[in-house]
């Protein structure tokens, strides 16, 4: 792609709104902009990252057997009535009546949906386990939206649901989501803490979190910087605490939650009458389990975890582009094509590139693409026609490799592939 056939707003300045530093890069770097408090839309550079992670979770959703569906943000406020939930979430529900009188919502979340789905369509023991997973908008009037895309009206959710015909089943459903998550994570550059939590008003037995360390996260962990151990915060003075595992003091880390699993067990499946017949031709109730990311979140804990003073540092596998080609005299023609020439050359081996071919000062260029944070730079100026060589830089770390111009395609497709 061309930079000025895309839409890339960069910002010199830190907008006043923006409190933290995902948020203030968010914009900074052309990402996101704000419709109204707690809405965005989604640039072009922030879409290719949206999906790009959306991918990775695809792949291993993929991985625990799910099958993708997409179920209504439009809900009827009856199912809600029945799970008892329209009064635990009232604060924060979005609803109102249609022009045909049906008391409405737009959905917060998918329990009730998709136990509704499945109630009608599997009755017996054969048709368990069924896993069925989506990624879908939600909507919920938040009291105050704040940091960007970290606590949003509107957001972008994984939300995955296991059902079981015993609670040994559930627990495998359960492992293997848990162990997903941390590949998904892991392949977002991430760096997670796995804490057990309290199910609030989702129910069931069983949850656990998980937690991006981030200095600007709502949250808090106590960690063990000896052996990793994780527990949700609870109380002045809870940092004071020893890590039950090894002893060690625990410290206090400030986090961001990307990730909430839960072990329903059958408070859906009671409630909106999901049941199935056992080998004994008996009625039971489904065994249920709920797996969340959020999906939009995770750009601003990806953002969070990797940036430097200069902007965004892009762990290869998020990045919107793998390669920024850079012409540093767009007005001298022999330039331009050599870099044109070598940002072919990057499309045509498979290498996502974006060229910078703005007629810009050198560095303007130079700070645009730091800002932008696309793992790898190839710098194409006048050494370029003086020593045919091609100079990489690496964003993280900021190391340059300057290689002759018929080598530094294949450098740069060994620094991708590890």
């Amino acid at each position: 792609m061309l930079w000025t056939k895309t839409f890339i707003p960069t910002l010199k300045e830190i907008p006043q709104e923006a409190e933290t530093v995902s948020h203030q890069l968010l914009l900074r770097a052309g990402l996101v902009r704000m419709l109204m408090a707690g809405v965005y839309s989604y640039l072009p550079l922030g879409l290719r990252a949206l999906n790009h992670i959306e991918k990775i979770i695809r792949r291993e959703m993929d991985s625990c057997l799910a099958a993708e569906v997409l179920l209504p943000a439009w809900q009827p406020l009856e199912l809600w009535q029945k799970s008892g939930r329209d009064k635990d979430l009232a604060e924060i529900m979005v609803r109102f009546t249609d022009r045909r009188g049906r008391k409405v919502c737009l959905g917060p979340t998918h329990e009730e949906v998709i136990t509704d789905l499945v109630k009608n369509h599997v009755a017996s023991y054969k048709q368990l386990p069924l896993a069925l997973y989506q990624i879908q908008t939600k909507f919920r009037d938040e009291i105050r939206p704040r940091f960007g895309l970290i606590r949003g009206c509107e957001f972008i959710m994984k939300d995955a649901y296991s059902f079981d015909r015993d609670e040994a089943g559930l627990d495998k459903s359960y492992r293997e989501m848990h162990e997903a998550y941390l590949r998904i994570f892991k392949s977002c550059g991430l760096e997670i803490l796995v804490t057990e939590a309290d199910p609030g008003v989702m129910g069931g037995s069983f949850s656990h979190e998980f937690m991006a360390p981030a200095k600007d996260g709502e949250d808090v962990v106590l960690s063990c910087p000896g052996c990793g151990q994780a527990k949700a915060y609870q109380a002045p003075g809870a940092e004071m605490e020893a890590c039950p595992r090894c002893g060690a003091k625990m410290e206090r880390l400030n986090c961001i939650e990307v990730g909430h699993i839960f072990k329903l067990g059958t408070k859906y499946s009671k409630a909106l009458g999901a049941d199935f017949l056992d080998e004994k031709g008996k009625l039971q109730p489904m065994i249920m389990g709920c797996y969340g990311i959020g999906v939009s979140r995770l750009i601003a804990a990806v953002i969070e975890q990797n940036h430097d003073a200069a902007g965004i540092i892009w762990p290869q596998e998020v990045a919107p582009y793998q390669v920024i080609v850079l012409a540093l005299d767009s007005g001298d023609e022999k330039i331009r094509d050599l870099a044109d020439n070598f940002y072919r050359e990057l499309a045509a081996g498979g290498i996502a590139a974006l060229f910078d071919d703005r007629d810009e000062r050198p560095g303007v260029k130079f700070k645009d693409a730091d800002l932008v944070g696309i793992p790898l730079q190839a710098i194409i100026g006048k050494k370029a026609l003086q020593d045919q060589v091609v100079e990489i830089k690496v964003r993280r770390g900021n190391k340059l490799i300057v290689k002759p111009k018929e080598e530094a395609l294949r450098e740069i497709r060994g620094i991708l592939n590890g």
